[in-house]
């Protein structure tokens, strides 16, 4: 493309042409439902897909959109509008997954390899229609943007780019269910329609993939090793599912795979990124287990990419950014210099100053990892403690005995000047516990100076026994474990862990105080749980001591943006 004065983008210009329930045929004959908005005009068109389990009626649901908790906010109208992009020249197509809404088939298991081989022969049927310019981008956020990965590295020869945003899961293991080896019951709410995905799955023939594929002696060993996890017995609601798994089969298989393995490699777009090679748009917030999952896909890609950072979620039907999704297709599909390639490749927002900057690399280029070590009386500092040898201590009690979250803190002296944090920050730690394993929570908080307090600003988990790090998987944004085998914990014994946090890029205002929060639940009912995907608890009371002296000295690690 030629380079100097930039070309404006895109105009609306057309009216709305719409076909429902179009059925495209895979490659083994399943039919495959879609939705087809295109304009309403002679031509040749740019189109632009959108696949998911939700049902694809929903998603262009005609209500305002609602802030993140609101009485109709619904997380899963995630496709984008089409009534923003068909004006503007682009066919705009949703569709439903094998086995869900008015699709055929059946849906094996979140992220079977089906879902990518049926988006690519949907890419390729776009192409060869009258109205398709044969060039395809692919849209929409959370399951859509993990569905675009896999996808590409189907490497359909008409997709064209993708623009993948709020990745979902692109390791099922660690950044989907089992968060540093802890499994979280976000796909319960998700498939059944609870909080905050009321409408969930569109189930027309979802099957267990572990039902379906797994020996029955051994598939009922492996139910019967679930229900004797005291871990999972407490809650009557998963005790329910793995007698009944057909309400819900997707958490069902999670719960029969503890261990990182086969089941989650096949199913983990992050060991596919390599297939990818066209050009992505790789963004999301800065909030809950969205942000390492894109920070970890846009370093591995070697394709032409772009970066974007926000602060959160924002609302739903998701109608957000689209001038820049279209700036990203106006380049790609339609050959308009909007500049987005001039650009540096990596843009961010940093919260309570509200500011967005730009760096050529994440990490930030510029970061100062710098350590604020853990001393007694709850306080955080640059320098350790080195006579203190007395641990502190919490005793959790399991949910069916106490609601209360036990915890030890500490906290820095008010801040003499603003402090911008951004990346994942991380934490060593020493503990010992009387137990064989537990589960660590980590928090960050900014403590203000009236001593209110927030909700936590970054949070990360490690279960105990998962402690073990995997030098193969570590990289300058992120901590690996080894998750494929677990190290019970000899009670009593002092252990090093090391744990990362989700990324943030915060300002820490003078005067306030950062808070640092080590406990092992999440309840449910605790507004501090924050994030409404909480993880399965320990079910006995278990004492935590936590030491940090000159001999264990335990400290926090974060990612500090000098000023300037």
């Amino acid at each position: 493309m030629a380079r100097g004065k930039k070309e404006i983008g895109s105009k609306p210009m057309y009216g709305v042409k719409v076909e429902k329930n179009v059925y495209v045929p895979a490659r083994d004959g399943v039919r495959l439902a879609v939705d087809i908005y295109r304009p309403d005009a002679p031509g040749k068109f740019p189109a632009l897909l959108a696949l998911s389990p939700y049902g694809k009626d929903v998603q262009t649901f005609d209500t305002p959109p609602q802030p993140f908790g609101k009485s109709v906010f619904e997380a899963s109208i995630e496709a984008g509008n089409p009534d923003f992009y068909v004006p503007r020249g682009y066919v705009y197509v949703i569709g439903d997954l094998r086995g869900t809404g008015y699709s055929e088939g059946e849906y094996e298991g979140l992220f079977s390899k089906k879902e990518g081989e049926d988006g690519a022969d949907i890419v390729e049927w776009l192409a060869r229609q009258p109205w398709c310019n044969g060039k395809i981008g692919m849209a929409g956020i959370c399951y859509f943007a993990t569905i675009q990965l896999f996808v590409a590295a189907e490497q359909p020869p008409h997709l064209k780019a993708i623009c993948p945003w709020e990745i979902f899961a692109d390791d099922l293991y660690n950044h989907g269910l089992y968060e540093g080896g802890v499994l979280n019951i976000f796909l319960y709410g998700l498939y059944t329609g609870t909080y905050p995905a009321r409408c969930g799955y569109a189930p027309r023939n979802v099957v267990s993939a572990m039902m379906k594929n797994t020996p029955p002696k051994k598939l009922e060993r492996l139910v019967e090793k679930a229900l004797s996890n005291p871990d999972l017995r407490q809650y009557p609601y998963l005790y329910h599912l793995l007698k009944y798994p057909e309400k819900n089969p997707i958490l069902f298989d999670f719960m029969l795979n503890p261990y990182d393995g086969p089941y989650y490699r096949e199913r983990s777009v992050c060991s596919r990124v390599n297939k990818i090679k066209v050009p992505a748009y790789v963004g999301g917030p800065l909030f809950s287990f969205f942000s390492q999952p894109q920070i970890n896909i846009y370093n591995t890609l070697k394709v032409p990419k772009k970066f974007l950072l926000y602060s959160n979620m924002g609302t739903r039907p998701w109608k957000a950014q689209h001038k820049e999704v279209l700036r990203w297709y106006d380049y790609w599909l339609k050959g308009i210099d909007t500049g987005i390639m001039d650009e540096p490749p990596v843009r961010y927002y940093t919260a309570v100053d509200n500011k967005w900057s730009k760096a050529k690399e994440w990490p930030i280029e510029s970061t100062v990892w710098t350590k604020f070590y853990l001393n007694s009386l709850g306080s955080l500092s640059p320098e350790p403690d080195n006579y203190n040898d007395v641990p502190d201590c919490f005793i959790q009690q399991p949910l069916y005995v106490s609601e209360e979250r036990a915890r030890v803190r500490y906290l820095t002296p008010p801040l003499s000047e603003d402090v911008q944090v951004t990346g994942a920050p991380r934490i060593v730690f020493y503990a010992a516990i009387d137990a064989d394993d537990t589960n660590f929570r980590i928090d960050v908080r900014d403590e203000p100076s009236d001593d209110s307090g927030i909700l936590p600003l970054s949070s990360g988990w490690l279960k105990a026994s998962f402690r073990a790090l995997d030098k193969s998987k570590t990289t300058p944004w992120e901590i690996g474990h080894d998750f494929t085998k677990s190290v019970p914990v000899e009670p009593g014994e002092i252990n090093e862990y090391v744990a990362q946090l989700r990324p943030i890029s915060y300002t820490f205002k003078a005067g306030h105080r950062i808070k640092l929060e080590i406990s092992s639940i999440d309840i449910p009912t605790d507004p501090e749980t924050y994030d409404v995907m909480w993880h399965v608890c320990n079910s006995k009371p278990t004492l935590h001591k936590i030491y940090r002296d000159g001999k264990y000295p335990s400290h926090l690690l974060l990612p500090v943006i000098p000023e300037g």
